[in-house]
């Protein structure tokens, strides 16, 4: 009975309410799997977090250029944060890290709106975070001036900024089996970041 409740009550939550329950045991594992690596322990560590970024960054950036995301959602392009983690591994003196595989969204792809639509959420989820990391960040000398640019806040303020994405986010209509996509992009996206961490971290 309880877990019908519970069921009812996340079907009940608008879209990005239900996206972050459906998706809470994923992206706690996920964050567990980062704070286990100790990236602000030191500058050597946080440059492993910088690649996973710049890996992950780099898989969705050509998604901030499309046409079907740009015409849903508010400021598509002021929310790219790929240049600004380049901007910080050179800061830092760190090369990019060497990658042989495309990225998951190709500028020439035609994307699936709901499954490009889950990548982002976490995403943008993420800068929603990115205060707490700062913090951290600083404690090793960085700054949103040099070598955590890409963690500041939007010059709205990051409340306001996530609002705006995840009211633009419950508003599109999508088909059930679109709104399993967006699930299940979500999903992938977090397991895209935990590989990630994995291969850099160990």
């Amino acid at each position: 009975m309880s877990e019908t409740i519970a069921l009812e009550t996340v079907t009940n939550l608008p879209r990005s309410k239900r996206l972050k329950a459906v998706t809470s045991g994923t992206h706690d594992t996920l964050d567990k799997a980062i704070m286990a690596g100790e990236p602000f322990r030191d500058r050597e560590r946080y440059a492993l977090f910088l690649k996973v970024q710049h890996q992950f960054h780099r898989d969705i950036n050509a998604l901030y250029d499309n046409a079907k995301l740009d015409a849903v959602l508010p400021d598509l392009q002021g929310r790219r944060r790929f240049s600004l983690i380049g901007d910080d591994l050179s800061d830092l003196a760190v090369s990019a890290p060497e990658i042989t595989d495309a990225p998951v969204f190709a500028s020439s792809d035609d994307i699936d709106l709901p499954t490009a639509l889950g990548w982002l959420y976490v995403a943008e989820g993420s800068n929603m975070g990115a205060a707490f990391l700062l913090k951290a960040a600083q404690k090793i000398g960085l700054s949103e001036a040099f070598g955590a640019r890409h963690l500041a806040g939007a010059p709205e303020g990051r409340g306001l900024h996530w609002r705006t994405f995840t009211q633009a986010l419950d508003d599109i209509n999508l088909s059930e089996d679109e709104e399993d996509k967006l699930v299940a992009g979500a999903e992938s996206a977090f397991k895209r970041v935990h590989a990630l961490v994995k291969q850099m971290f160990g």
